[in-house]
Formats: C-alpha cells, structure tokens, sequence
C-alpha cells in the first residue's frame, strides 16, 4: 500500500513540475496576468481540471516559480558572506553566485523581473517577501561581523537591502547584456558591491 502511495505521490510531484516547466516556457513570450490554465495544460498534456490539484489559479503558480527561483539562493548568499569576511573574496563569490544562477536559469530570472513589476498582485508581494527575507538574512550576517559595533538595526536592514538590489540590478543586467557582455556586468557589479563595502566602513564616521 505504501509503496502504491508512493508512486502516486511521485506522479503528482511529476506533474507539478511539468506544469511549472511549460509555464515557465510560455512566459517567455507573455506575461503572466495574460496567462490562461488551458494553455499550460495543453503543453503538458493533462486536462484543465488537474491543474487545480496543484494550483488554486495562475497566481498560485507564478508564486510557485517565485519560489522556485529565489528559494534556492537562501541560505547561499548568507554562507558566502559568513565564510568570506570583508574581503576581496566575498565580492568575487558574491556576484560569482549571481552570474552562475543567472546562467543557469535564465527563464527564471526573466520571469522574476518582469513581474517584479507586473501585474498580478499575489506574484509581486511573493516576490517584495522573498526580497525581504534575503536583506533580513544578509543584514544577520553583517550585524555579527566587527564592522557593524554599534550600528542601528534600521540601519543593518538598510544595508542588507543595498547588497540584495545589488543582486537584483546584477540580475538584470546580465539577462540584458547576453554572453557578450557577461564580463562587463561582472566587472561593474564587483566595483559597486565594492563601493558599498568601502561606505559600510565609514557609515559612523562624524559627520
């Protein structure tokens, strides 16, 4: 019995991802707010009413890739700064990370920064969240770091939000610039985060 249970869970979890695959395929092309279910249903080959086994609507399923997308930078983004210091190291792996996920997953992060700003409520709170949780992360990680005695929490979640807008506009970038332009991108992203490091450590300077 287990075991039937088992293949089924499978098959469900197969059939999620395939749904989330052939929207992400379509996304290229339109935007989600434009989006019909029978669309992504025909792609996969199901019928409309099992997208509803896995998605209340197309909102659920842009959230979904939202997830899918930011999700597995958590975590990764704290251990570089907890493992690197203020250093040159952490500037070269920081946007080392960007670049490769950026590569990796292009479709993903097109769809992440076209509906950063789109139209369909739920995706752009999903995405404002998961935003906000990475400058909560990165400011933790900073805020145990010698460099940050005596700074303000306000301020820690200030400069936390500067280095996740850094990815952000890194992101960005590198979708725009293509291949061709990928070093250029690495090079300007590497002198800003620098520059923002530089300013960290005068923020308590008098003024």
């Amino acid at each position: 019995m287990s075991h039937t249970v088992g293949i089924r869970q499978a098959q469900k979890l197969k059939t999620r991802q395939a749904l989330l695959d052939a929207a992400l395929a379509l996304l290229e092309h339109q935007s989600l707010s434009s989006l019909g279910l029978r669309e992504v249903t025909r792609a996969v080959g199901v019928a409309p009413t099992a997208f509803y086994r896995h998605f209340d609507g197309t909102a659920a399923l842009g959230v979904a890739l939202v997830e899918e997308t930011l999700g597995s930078l958590h975590g990764m983004i704290g251990a570089i700064l907890a493992e690197t210091g203020d250093t040159e190291e952490r500037l070269d792996r920081s946007v080392e990370l960007i670049a490769r996920h950026v590569a990796d997953q292009p479709a993903h992060f097109r769809f992440i920064a076209r509906e950063q700003h789109g139209g369909v409520g739920r995706v752009r709170d999903a995405i404002a969240t998961q935003l906000r949780l990475f400058a909560e992360e990165v400011a933790g990680v900073l805020g145990a770091e010698p460099e940050s005695t005596g700074w303000e929490r306000d301020d820690l979640l200030m400069l936390g939000g500067l280095y996740v807008d850094h990815m952000v506009l890194t992101a960005s970038a590198l979708l725009d610039a293509g291949a061709e332009g990928e070093q250029e991108v690495v090079r300007v992203a590497r002198r800003r985060l620098r520059l923002v490091t530089l300013g960290r450590t005068h923020w308590l300077d008098a003024p």
